[in-house]
């Protein structure tokens, strides 16, 4: 399989197929004529085949990967400008994000199948937000992944402040400020970081394995990386998002477009943690020793308070929203572990919650494209009417708890268990966040699945329809088997858990 994709530029093929499906869009819509009903159907059939397409492209791309070989593969490397390069490459840990990104891209879409406002701009930004996410885990240049990185902002804030709800304007530019502000410190330490490895002669200083193996040598000394690791953590922290620099997400949640929710808890709250496994850990491990203590209490907090704070929403979506804060707790408590049962407790859980996570957004979506309103109070009984909508939900429920056979279980427990080597009472604060999201989850299932009936609007509301059946089977089949097979994703992130663990454990105190 190898020798047949030998030579192809397979990861700027995957990254770049959905502007291509943009730029068709767009070219179509110059040429548009007569009814705009038949074209806004064509535009999402056209964006759905580009989204699939570029996901058996990841495939083709992940045949060609060696599941057991270190480092950076399928990589391109060509010069670009100011001593950067156009340097793309993937390791376990970019392969599977990457995988995760072109996955839930084909079901956003089908989740925006009743957008009926600017279809082709909705479409055209969703699009063009792929690539960035994909080129976020493929970029193996910091000016490039940086581009990516902050690329991804401005579709986003578009599709929450056009397609949002009524506050969109509010959340948009609160999601938007809070992101950028963290990173432009996060600009400063990259310049800071090229400006040193060049002085110390690295050929590429931009390149991200120079970068690491430089640092590796003792190339950032244990008073610079303190200050190159906080302005990192600026970034990536705002990006998980972690406690107290939170609440730009129950916001951007509630607002956004279904489909954005999506991908704004399943793949963009992932960059904050690719950013602390790729950077912060390998490249500054003296300041990661230094500042675990700090992040093990931030995680803590924001598990325990999150999932209070959940318990007592009225809305599903911020509901949702506020258990993404808990999960990511989880990853960071993972992370900053250092060893290797939590990073790959926290690879598993980012990949987990990508696809429950999503799955709850979705869920939301279908009641509120029937009833237009999200408040737990107006349903109850949902089984009676939608009995496959009900045991969908309780399965990315009982996900989202943990329940053994869940995706959700491998990545909370291998948290907690490299956490638990390292501290009991992290480890034991995080189990209390266990119960407490089996508290507001349980509660949530019960207010609107359970009962009886007695809004008398929903008596004539329908349960899942084909487009949603084939939206939801791919999210059910992958939940289960990441629940009852976790070997095969864990045994295919161990080696970058492995190198990442090494490289924390080679500067411990």
């Amino acid at each position: 399989m190898n020798e047949m994709f030998a030579g192809w530029p397979l990861l700027s093929i995957v990254t770049f197929m959905p502007t291509a499906g943009a730029l068709l869009i767009l070219l179509a819509r110059i040429s548009q004529r007569g009814d705009n009903a038949g074209y806004d159907n064509g535009v999402k059939l056209l964006t759905l085949i580009v989204t699939i397409a570029t996901f058996f492209m990841s495939l083709f791309a992940f045949a060609a990967f060696q599941w057991d070989a270190p480092g950076f593969q399928l990589q391109e490397d060509i010069p670009w400008a100011f001593g950067a390069s156009y340097a793309m490459g993937v390791d376990q840990l970019a392969m599977s994000l990457v995988l995760l990104t072109t996955f839930l891209t084909p079901l956003c879409i089908l989740a925006s199948w009743s957008i009926e406002k600017q279809v082709s701009s909705y479409m055209v930004l969703f699009l063009l937000l792929e690539t960035l996410m994909i080129g976020v885990f493929c970029a193996q240049d910091i000016v490039l992944f940086y581009l990516f990185f902050e690329g991804g902002l401005i579709p986003m804030f578009i599709l929450i402040g056009v397609w949002g709800g009524e506050r969109r304007v509010y959340a948009a530019f609160k999601f938007f400020l809070y992101t950028l502000l963290g990173s432009l410190l996060m600009l400063v330490a990259i310049v800071a970081m090229i400006v040193m490895a060049r002085a110390a002669g690295i050929e590429n200083p931009s390149n991200i394995p120079a970068l690491t193996a430089f640092a590796a040598q003792g190339g950032f000394s244990p008073d610079i990386q303190i200050w190159l690791w906080l302005a990192f953590f600026a970034s990536f922290a705002v990006k998980m998002p972690m406690w107290p620099v939170h609440t730009w997400l129950p916001d951007a949640h509630v607002e956004a477009p279904t489909a954005a929710s999506v991908v704004l808890a399943a793949i963009l709250l992932k960059m904050g943690g690719y950013g602390f496994l790729r950077f912060s850990l390998p490249m500054f491990p003296d300041a990661s020793h230094f500042f675990t203590p700090l992040v093990f209490v931030l995680s803590v907090i924001a598990i325990v308070y999150a999932s209070l704070v959940a318990f007592r929403q009225l809305d599903m979506k911020k509901l949702i929203a506020y258990s993404s804060v808990a999960h990511m707790g989880f990853v960071t408590m993972g992370i900053f572990a250092g060893n290797e049962q939590g990073i790959q407790g926290a690879i598993f859980q980012m990949l987990s919650h990508g696809i429950i996570s999503g799955a709850l957004f979705l869920c939301v979506g279908v009641v509120y494209d029937r009833m237009h309103t999200r408040e737990i109070a107006f349903y109850g009984g949902l089984v009676h009417r939608m009995p496959v909508y009900a045991a969908i939900l309780l399965l990315f429920t009982m996900g989202n708890v943990g329940l053994p056979g869940t995706s959700g279980f491998p990545g909370e427990i291998l948290t907690m268990v490299g956490a638990f080597q390292v501290n009991a009472w992290v480890a034991a604060g995080a189990a209390l966040g266990v119960i407490f999201s089996a508290a507001y989850a349980l509660t949530l299932y019960r207010k609107v699945a359970f009962g009886v009936i007695e809004n008398p609007k929903l008596d004539g509301i329908a349960d899942l329809d084909a487009r949603e059946w084939i939206t939801f089977i791919p999210l059910v089949i992958a939940t289960l088997v990441m629940g009852l097979a976790p070997s095969y994703v864990l045994d295919f992130t161990s080696i970058s858990a492995e190198a990442i663990a090494n490289a924390y454990a080679g500067a411990a105190p």
